[in-house]
């Protein structure tokens, strides 16, 4: 299921989301643009281009919809039901029957491996899990062995799977280490920095998908730098990594009555501040809560066989005065809080698995016990329709059974026809038309009506926007074109500059402020999912001074990145800070080895001097120093390349080829034109005028023209292939593609639109 953006949302929430289907019949002037500083090298001389179009008066049209996405899982006999279809599912709000507009299947067991990113898991599909570290009501030793048990259940997700890592204690309440992410290197770093508290606080990415590298920074005046993984974490539970677990966990063995109560009640407030955040993350949610847990006897009273006795007898014996009814009843207040609590987590489609964390230690390890604590962990689990894992041994059992209980998901779409009231929490219910016997379904419990961007807080907006780009799933509320174009660096990486076209009206609708900050974040993940490098940055827009410029066309950001050689899915995320409004564009990119692997750049047009609003990323320290601008013209001179150009049938259009190991001077370029789903069309020419050899750090570089074919207006794919007679026989051809866009013809000069 797909939504479109409505002002004030960034995307669809939580499987939820307001349509607004708006259409804009306007094509964007081409005049003179103002170039914002810093920007790359002023742009060489272009070809003139031709006539600018008029543009039309703009006309807009919307509608409402809410759509709800509804994961279901349906399990028997501890396994998954398979087979099922959208008819054989009813979905119930109170007493009205819902259709259901939209089904699908999704078997994690049988899903390959690496999904397409064209096409990646649904959102709604998806498995969330917070390994959620209590450092307030557990010792140092446990949470120290703690870790070795959520590195194990880390090596049995699925690809698909994201997991975040948190920690609880009693002065700083609930803290985010790394975020939702499917890079297992950088939950491997955060569980190691559970004992370095003072390096956790202070992440080096905003959206927190990647960690400061703790491991390297701790073992450099060690002289070594283990690699993450399950060693270095045996390696860090140590006398000096629980002498600093100890300064920030809490001992609560000896706090009276009155203290803990407090800790409880704190405790219980900040786990419901954490529901109602990561209720904004789209998709089903588990909590690993790894604890020793609270002293139930607030809740339930004295779990004291012998006490409840002593005090059952005084209240037969009419002397219910020596009877604390506290210890007896616990406390009501205290009782209300965790059903508040877990009710939050419910309507959040969030499941707690609790963990005892004191039975992983040996016999030889423990030391006292706390009070009453598995119970507290046994409500938290049923409360939620979660488990309580007791032990390390029986732990990787129990959660392989959890991953194979919930590998096949129904997600179910509804659209109810009540928007109202907002803030009222929308109940649902899902049943099987034809029940199955010792069947379980568990699905999604309810609604809320999304916020608005400006309602939502910093760690809302942060997960939210971490969601969207870890999902993979394009958006074009913000339109956004990319060119990526990996060069030889100066080491073993290669320097990758990436070019973002942001598109001016989709970006400005709506009121805006006058300074408006854009958010532009890039994250190249490989095949598994981990980070290898990225760029976030926020563009500050005096609407006063280039607001002119941004609305005709749009903004240009210049970055870059450092990749090793290999294949890449690069994700990239604008968004407008002040409505939240957001493009999502995911980019396949292939860094070759340079100097002995065939390789060409997209095809390169340069674009208009002064075209663009143009920004380039700040310094990010020695190691993100770019190298020397990579776009040069003989005798030097620089451009600026468009990330989708403008072709006109029918006239030649100056393109730059860029590559290396093309083989010797008896080569050839040839063009195919395709529609943007890969149907190949006839026509264009391309004609090599001038060949400028490369150096040892330099790469070789063409001149053609290329003719358009008679094409209708809209989007296609230029797919260049260079071959080459001295090139090995059984050497596959050099290629590459960009994406242009035929523009609507000129009308004569005094018509009428």
């Amino acid at each position: 299921m797909k939504c479109l953006d409505c002002p004030g949302r960034a995307a669809w929430r939580f499987g939820m989301g307001l349509a607004l289907a708006g259409l804009v019949l306007a094509a964007p002037e081409r005049g003179a643009w103002a170039q914002a500083a810093p920007a790359p090298p002023a742009a060489a001389p272009a070809e003139p281009t031709p006539g600018a179009a008029a543009a039309t008066p703009p006309f807009s049209s919307t509608t409402q919809v809410l759509s709800v996405e509804v994961p279901v899982q349906v399990v028997r006999d501890g396994e998954p039901v398979r087979g099922l279809t959208a008819a054989d599912f009813e979905v119930w709000e109170g007493r009205r029957r819902l259709q259901v507009t939209g089904f699908e299947a999704l078997d994690l067991a049988a899903a390959k491996p690496a999904r397409n990113p064209r096409n990646p898991v649904p959102a709604a599909a998806r498995r969330h899990f917070l390994l959620l570290f209590d450092l307030a009501f557990s010792e140092p030793k446990a949470i120290a062995q703690a870790r070795m048990a959520a590195a194990r259940l880390v090596t049995q997700l699925q690809p698909s799977d994201l997991a975040a890592v948190a920690t609880y204690s009693a002065t700083r309440g609930p803290q985010l280490v790394l975020g939702f992410t499917s890079d297992r290197r950088q939950l491997d770093n955060a569980f190691a920095s559970l004992g370095l508290p003072d390096l956790i606080t202070r992440p080096v990415d905003p959206l927190r998908l990647v960690l400061q590298e703790v491991l390297s920074a701790r073992n450099a005046a060690a002289g070594s730098a283990p690699a993450p993984g399950h060693d270095s974490l045996a390696e860090v539970t140590d006398a000096a990594t629980l002498t600093r677990l100890e300064a920030v966990t809490n001992a609560l063995e000896g706090a009276d009555r009155t203290a803990l109560r407090n800790h409880v009640n704190n405790f219980t407030r900040s786990l419901s501040d954490l529901a109602r955040q990561i209720a904004v993350v789209e998709g089903r949610k588990y909590v690993v809560f790894l604890s020793q847990g609270f002293d139930t006897a607030l809740v339930q009273g004295s779990g004291d066989l012998a006490r409840q006795e002593e005090m059952r007898e005084n209240a037969l014996h009419g002397e219910s005065w020596r009877n604390n009814p506290e210890e007896r009843y616990g406390l009501t207040e205290i009782s209300n809080d965790v059903e508040r609590m877990l009710e939050e987590f419910r309507r959040a489609d969030c499941v707690i698995q609790t963990v005892d964390i004191g039975g992983l230690r040996a016999g030889a390890d423990q030391g006292a016990q706390r009070p009453a604590g598995r119970d507290s962990l046994l409500m938290m689990a049923k409360g939620t329709g979660g488990e309580l894992y007791e032990s390390f041994n029986d732990l990787g059992v129990a959660f392989t059974q959890m991953l194979q209980r919930t590998s096949v998901t129904y997600v179910l779409a509804v659209e109810p026809d009540r928007l109202q009231p907002e803030g009222e929490y929308h109940r649902l219910r899902v049943e099987l038309k034809k029940p199955l016997r010792g069947a379980r379904l568990v699905h999604r419990p309810g609604y809320f009506l999304p916020k608005t961007y400006l309602e939502e807080t910093s760690l809302e907006k942060l997960l939210e926007t971490a969601n969207l780009v870890m999902s993979g799933e394009e958006s074009d509320a913000v339109g956004t074109a990319v060119l990526v174009t990996p060069f030889r660096g100066a080491e073993e990486k290669a320097y990758v500059p990436v070019l973002i076209e942001v598109d001016g009206p989709s970006l400005l609708v709506g009121q805006q402020p006058p300074v408006l900050g854009v958010e532009i974040y890039l994250y190249a993940l490989d095949a598994t999912g981990a980070v290898h490098d990225f760029v976030t940055q926020t563009v500050g827009l005096d609407l006063a001074k280039a607001g002119a410029g941004v609305r005709s066309a749009g903004l240009k950001f210049f970055g870059h990145l450092d990749l090793l050689p290999g294949d890449y899915s690069l994700r990239v995320l604008v968004r407008n800070g002040s409505s939240g409004r957001s493009g999502l564009r995911v980019v396949p990119v292939h860094v070759p080895v340079f100097g002995s692997e065939a390789w060409l750049l997209p095809p390169l047009v340069p674009d208009p001097p002064y075209r663009w609003v143009i920004t380039r990323e700040e310094p990010r320290g020695e190691s993100k120093q770019a190298p020397a601008y990579p776009f040069l013209l003989r005798g030097g001179q620089s451009f600026v390349p468009a990330s989708k150009p403008l072709f006109y049938p029918g006239r030649e259009t100056r393109l730059l080829l860029f590559g290396s190991n093309l083989g010797g001077a008896d080569w050839k370029a040839e063009a195919r034109v395709m529609t943007p789903d890969g149907h190949e069309l006839p026509g264009g020419t391309l004609e090599v005028k001038e060949r400028i050899a490369g150096t040892a750090t330099t790469p070789d570089r063409a001149i053609v023209h290329f003719k358009a074919p008679d094409l209708k207006p809209g989007e296609y794919v230029l797919r260049v292939t260079v071959n080459s007679a001295g090139t090995a026989a059984d050497s596959a051809p050099a290629a590459s593609s960009i994406r242009f866009v035929v523009p609507p013809p000129v009308p004569p000069h005094g018509a009428r639109n």
